[in-house]
């Protein structure tokens, strides 16, 4: 059967005699041979026993582990094509959902080399043999895929699972291994610096006594952390900390600042691109605004905002990553230029100071959960009457659900620039521009988007490096 199109979960999408079929395995353009494993009122799920007809886009996975493990869906498309695809699929979420019609999307800002760039892992160590084995998540399920190494983190986060692999003969290690349900280690690219986290039931006597011989063995760990008191089964890092050798943080450097990022910070996963989504806003930051930030985590963007001269309110439902933004703020010297509040963003902007600062602001900034943005949140924002409103999502579904409730509110739709912050997966992220209705804006944008060509999938004949210029924003002065 041929297959027409490919959902951000890796499935394509197929029909066949009036039924809808979605197979892991196919790509677009192509024909394959499947097997029915599961059928649903509207749809039936199947597997890829043959391929039949290949696509031109169609490439070799570079992991000897691709498709049986969950953390990435399109290795077998070439990247180019990969970003083409993202594209449509932002462009369709903002049409099929948002009823936005004859956006341009912009080519989506892709890497240089679009692997070894996650800054952070989360290895999965498995008990049901004699030996613990280390590995990822398989598609769909809780069964493991052990690995070696994982071209997708960075070099050094991959090196260090084949020395945890290596310790399963080492009696220093193996008892803090074997108490351990997850390791969580996060690395920072201009210092080399890296924390590595065990996950376990309860704190564990046996992870303290192996930290000296973890940090040896772990070349760049500047601390070794024991996470535990889970509140789930499957919890990733517990609700306590104890740091049982180094310190708890490592140094990371983008866009002229310092950050100190803990093990269980947020902070972007890929670096590069954050670059990039830097650079992409710096015009709009070339006389000094007000903004408010809201979902501001540990203050990566706040904090990026007042170096380039801005007054910056942020609000953060964690009171730990505020604790945080605020250190880093007192690190970069930028005190002065910053506020955070702990707080969820829509309850506090409901606030009398907050909706002040609103209403005192050029810019707001949301950086929302994949969830997006509560319908009362984005009311407030509009009611504020805020003239510009720059969204970053990781979900082009709830994006394009937010964005048309601003657009209701006297909103107009600017730059739709996606970034390719996590390649060889579906996830996009993706910048939003949005201005008060007013003529000479919407002209302004017209202009901005002239020269920008219609999307082509599944691919683009120039090459991934030669991407467009970042365009100015346009800002609406006071």
């Amino acid at each position: 059967m041929a297959f027409t199109d490919l959902l951000a979960n890796g499935q394509a999408v197929g029909r066949s005699g009036g039924v809808v079929i979605f197979c892991f395995g196919p790509l677009p353009q192509e024909r394959a041979r499947v097997r029915v494993t599961s059928t649903k009122p509207k749809y039936v799920v199947a597997d890829m026993i043959k391929l039949l007809e290949g696509s031109p886009y169609r490439v070799v996975p570079f992991c000897p582990v691709f498709g049986a493990c969950g953390g990435c869906q399109v290795q077998h498309l070439s990247y180019p094509a990969q970003l083409a695809w993202k594209r449509d699929v932002v462009r369709s979420a903002l049409g099929r959902i948002g009823g936005f019609t004859g956006i341009a999307v912009r080519e989506p800002i892709g890497m240089r080399n679009p692997r070894n760039y996650r800054n952070k892992m989360s290895l999965v160590v498995e008990h049901t043999y004699q030996t613990p084995t280390i590995g990822f998540y398989q598609q769909r399920s809780h069964d493991v895929v052990p690995i070696d190494a994982c071209p997708i983190v960075a070099p050094q986060l991959s090196d260090y699972i084949g020395r945890l692999n290596l310790t399963r003969l080492n009696d220093t290690i193996l008892p803090a291994l074997a108490q351990a349900s997850h390791i969580v280690a996060r690395t920072a690219r201009a210092t080399g610096q890296s924390v590595v986290t065990f996950t376990t039931a309860q704190q564990s006597e046996a992870v303290e006594r192996a930290a000296p011989a973890l940090s040896a063995h772990l070349p760049g760990t500047v601390g070794i952390v024991n996470s535990f008191d889970l509140n789930s089964a499957n919890a990733i890092i517990g609700r306590s900390q104890k740091v049982v050798a180094g310190e708890p943080d490592i140094e990371e450097f983008l866009g002229g600042v310092r950050y100190r990022v803990s093990p269980g910070s947020f902070f972007q996963v890929n670096v590069e691109i954050v670059e990039r989504i830097f650079a992409f806003m710096r015009p709009g930051l070339l006389k000094a605004r007000r903004i408010v930030d809201l979902y501001c985590g540990a203050g990566t963007f706040t904090l990026f905002f007042a170096n380039a001269g801005c007054s910056v309110m942020g609000i953060e439902e964690s009171a730990q990553a505020v604790v945080e933004a605020q250190a880093n703020a007192e690190l970069n010297g930028l005190e002065s230029r910053v506020e955070f509040r702990a707080g969820r963003v829509e309850d506090a902007v409901l606030q009398p100071d907050v909706r002040q600062a609103l209403r005192a602001a050029q810019i707001v900034f949301l950086d929302p959960p994949r969830k997006g943005c509560e319908e009362a949140a984005l009311r407030a924002i509009a009611d504020s009457g805020i003239p510009n409103v720059w969204y970053l999502s990781c979900d082009p579904a709830t994006l394009a659900r937010d964005l048309k409730v601003l657009a209701a509110n006297g909103y107009v739709l600017g730059v739709a620039q996606p970034f390719d912050m996590f390649p060889q997966t579906g996830h996009i992220e993706t910048l939003v521009t949005l201005y008060r209705a007013d003529a000479a804006l919407r002209l302004s944008n017209e202009e901005a988007f002239r020269d920008v060509p219609e999307p082509v999938w599944p691919d683009r004949a120039e090459p991934i490096d030669k991407r467009p210029e970042y365009p100015d924003f346009v800002i609406r002065e006071d």
